[in-house]
């Protein structure tokens, strides 16, 4: 019996040793690390202090969670788990890899039923997948159930901007976001402000070198700096930048709302209704065909035309190694001084571009280029998405043992708590939180960056949206992207033939899905029909313009930023 109570003792004895190391470890952290943040200090030690009871049951266990490899996810790896580790007890091994890998590893785990990770930042593309599949635990349910005890009290889901993408038809919300970046319009401002480039232009277009509204601006900018200009303080300038290269890289140009750009879906947010920019339908929840003859609009005229111009603004207006470049090669090309705009430019680059030592920040660091509105195609329509924003989630697979799916819960929570959100948002510039967008620190420091913030704090974040309900199996459907487009940018099919094999292959697919089964909404093809039927109802799939070339248009940059708000 006294050996019980001498037990008993220690056990009390250690349990408030770790309790006052972690209080202690909450101030070290709070002072040197999380010094930016919406809580007042206080308010950062109270949330701190109940992690570190809401940890007591689970410092035995080592939490495993995975993401890809971005600035935002190398931070949380390196400083937010050490952080927590100190606070909590609890140990973490955040590990990083490549997308396509994070993607493999969530299905194997779907497949062999075996807990690889106990916890995955995934991105809410995959949002028609887990929501169909069965395999992810919805968070209400979770947080509402065997999660409520471990649930942050100040977690504050309403002020996550991202949840309308992680959420399904059912209302449940299936990710948390963790951290968001859109593909926007990027620019030289200080070309684009030289009066005699302003009045080179005008002369050749007839109007201002600004910020283009629409496709046709876009193009007449890109042929005068790399047919007219060409060479700006004695270095070639390229008035286009993308990348062709046949590789996975290419998919996500297109996958990630090239074709919504265009405007080859239907109005509705965050996703065309029935058509998504994916070109799929969907009727009462079940994807019903992506090629015309089924109702889709994969393989339509405003999907032609838009394939039809990134290849031709990719060979005309683009560096000659563009061609041959993927994702990650052509990222560094911005930074370099040689390109005058971008149309499709990740903004996760802004705190590259940002590096002092580049010829694109000035004497004082500040940027020489501004992010602006992405301009749009001439299919595009008043309500419809203008283009893409990641969103990246923590999802929680069924199969993981519940202890280890609450100790993970609280390390998701902790790197996207207020106590540290604001701080992750300066390191990472991929914000999860309207309070931190909001906050009067970003107010003093959004010039900085260019029109990042003046993005987010705009309505404009919810027409830049990810991949949708209409898409069932995104791993499953997306590397037809690629392999069905890059023959064309390779000239080895015309653009028409692409998209119609696309589409044929897109529509083959969802059979097959179909055929295998998925738990709720799973797709039903439409028996095809003529074209002509599909394109001359109202809405997506559209009839082919007579010009797809209308006058070009041009804002200020201060009057494009009012547009998006």
């Amino acid at each position: 019996m006294t050996l019980l109570i001498v037990n008993s003792l220690s056990v009390h004895t250690f349990a408030a040793t770790q309790i006052s190391h972690g209080i202690k470890s909450a101030h070290t952290w709070i002072e040197k690390e999380f010094t930016v943040s919406g809580l007042s200090r206080e308010q950062q030690l109270d949330e701190m202090r109940w992690f570190i009871e809401a940890a007591k049951p689970f410092r035995d266990i080592e939490v495993r969670v995975v993401s890809e490899r971005i600035a935002t996810h190398l931070y949380e790896a390196n400083v937010l788990a050490r952080a927590f580790f100190d606070i909590t007890g609890i140990r973490v091994i955040h590990e990083i890899t490549g997308e396509d890998d994070v993607i493999k590893k969530i299905q194997t785990q779907i497949e062999l039923g075996i807990p690889l990770y106990d916890m995955y930042i995934n991105d809410s593309d995959f949002i028609g997948s887990h929501y169909r599949s069965g395999a992810v635990i919805p968070l209400s349910d979770f947080i509402a159930g065997a999660g409520k005890t471990v649930t942050l009290p100040t977690l504050d889901l309403a002020d996550f901007i991202g949840l309308p993408f992680t959420t399904g038809p059912d209302g449940k919300l299936y990710q948390l976001p963790d951290q968001q970046f859109a593909n926007l319009y990027w620019y030289r401002h200080d070309w684009f402000s030289r009066p005699a480039l302003k009045k080179q232009f005008k002369q050749r277009y007839g109007y201002e070198l600004n910020v283009p509204v629409n496709w046709s601006a876009y193009e007449d900018i890109a042929e005068f700096f790399t047919v007219h200009v060409q060479q700006i303080d004695g270095v070639r300038v390229y008035g286009h930048m993308d990348y062709g290269k046949m590789d996975p890289s290419l998919g996500w140009r297109f996958s990630d709302a090239w074709l919504s750009m265009a405007g080859v879906g239907d109005p509705g947010l965050p996703n065309g209704l029935p058509v998504d920019e994916w070109g799929i339908r969907l009727e009462n929840c079940h994807p019903v065909g992506a090629s015309v003859t089924r109702g889709g609009a994969l393989n339509s005229p405003a999907a032609v035309y838009a394939l039809t111009k990134f290849i031709h603004w990719l060979e005309q207006y683009a560096p000659p190694a563009a061609k041959h470049l993927d994702f990650t090669g052509a990222g560094a090309w911005a930074g370099q001084g040689q390109i005058a705009q971008q149309i499709f430019w990740y903004s996760a680059f802004t705190a590259a571009l940002l590096d002092p030592r580049l010829p694109v920040t000035d004497d004082d660091g500040h940027p020489k280029w501004r992010m602006a509105p992405s301009p749009r195609g001439p299919y595009w329509q008043p309500g419809m998405k203008l283009g893409y924003q990641d969103v990246g989630g923590w999802t929680m697979l069924v199969g993981t043992p519940l202890k280890r799916r609450q100790a993970a819960w609280l390390y998701a929570q902790f790197v996207v708590s207020k106590t540290v959100s604001l701080k992750k948002f300066l390191v990472g510039l991929t914000p999860v939180r309207h309070s931190d967008i909001a906050s009067k620190h970003m107010s003093k420091v959004a010039g900085k960056y260019a029109g990042l913030v003046d993005f987010y704090r705009s309505n404009a974040r919810k027409a830049w949206t990810p991949t949708g309900m209409n898409v069932p199996d995104y791993p499953g459907l997306a590397d037809l992207w690629w392999k069905h487009a890059g023959l064309a940018v390779h000239h080895k099919i015309s653009a028409k033939q692409a998209m119609d094999q696309l589409a044929l292959a897109m529509d083959n697919r969802l059979q097959a899905i179909a055929v295998k089964g998925q738990k709720k909404c799973q797709p039903k093809l439409n028996i095809p029909k003529s074209e002509l039927y599909w394109l001359a109802r109202p809405g997506a799939p559209k009839a082919k313009l007579t010009n797809e070339k209308p006058k070009g248009e041009t804002l200020s940059y201060q009057d494009s930023l009012k547009h998006w708000r």
